[in-house]
């Protein structure tokens, strides 16, 4: 399958426009984020010199153009989603359209041969996807959503290696703070996409990226343009960062065991 799939994102322009936008809006992209922010990659030697699947944790809308920023140029690079019925709605979703980067579902999952036929588009075409495999974001730079199992499936069904990609410093953003993008080893996916080899892949690649975490600092609070740009675009499925704090902190003490107080029962007591 060529780089000329009508199931490739913006197969509607000639190749040569597609890559035209593409290497314009890498640069763009490296050249405003590295004045905003100072920016490291670890692992760069981990990355596959062919198709892959990138699977990283989701911390805030900024993540995919921290990617866009960091990524070599080549394979090329695109993003899996955002999740939008109609990607030329909305100045982010404008943007991105334009980048030809995006590989879009719909939000209510009916297109999902589709979307499975688009994501084999890419990595016949000698691509890599980055896909948020949480499938949303939350707040803690230490912590990780359970991944979703699309990421493994689509991983599983094309045979490319699952490489996980923790990203932190996104959580509160501010002018000139550090972002950080750290690259695990590729985890092999081999065999056929059955339920066993997706949860076992899914695992493997969570408790990965649980460790590329694991050391990431807590952030302080930014000043008014860093909250302003921090939730500037951010979705957040509870309503609000508050209510999504507030649901983690709920989980994170639900999780904790709790003391009854009662002291054990001795059978030989009378």
């Amino acid at each position: 399958m060529t780089s000329d799939d009508p199931r490739l994102p913006r197969s509607d322009l000639p190749r040569w426009n597609r890559t035209v936008r593409y290497y314009a809006s890498r640069l763009a992209v490296a050249l405003l984020m590295r004045l905003l922010f100072r920016l490291r990659v670890e692992g760069r030697e981990n990355l596959p010199a062919g198709p892959a699947l990138l699977c990283f944790n989701h911390l805030s809308w900024m993540d995919p153009f921290l990617l866009f920023a960091t990524l070599p140029l080549r394979p090329r690079l695109y993003l899996f989603g955002p999740k939008e019925d109609d990607l030329r709605v909305g100045p982010r979703n404008q943007l991105m359209y334009w980048t030809g980067a995006p590989v879009p579902f719909k939000p209510a999952k009916t297109d999902l041969l589709e979307t499975t036929r688009r994501v084999q588009a890419v990595f016949s075409a000698g691509g890599v996807l980055a896909i948020a495999g949480e499938g949303r974001i939350h707040v803690g730079e230490r912590a990780l959503l359970p991944l979703q199992a699309g990421a493994a499936y689509f991983a599983l069904r094309a045979g490319v290696p699952m490489v996980p990609v923790a990203l932190n410093g996104l959580s509160w953003l501010g002018f000139r703070r550090r972002l950080r993008v750290r690259v695990g080893v590729p985890i092999e996916a081999s065999g056929r996409p059955t339920s066993e080899a997706i949860g076992a892949l899914t695992a493997r690649t969570e408790a990965a990226l649980l460790a590329l975490v694991a050391d990431a600092p807590d952030l302080a609070r930014p000043g008014r343009f860093g909250l302003w740009l921090t939730d500037r675009f951010n979705d957040w499925p509870e309503g609000s960062r508050a209510a999504a704090e507030a649901a983690a902190a709920e989980a994170a003490a639900a999780a904790q065991p709790v003391a009854s107080g009662i002291l054990p029962i001795d059978p030989d007591q009378d």
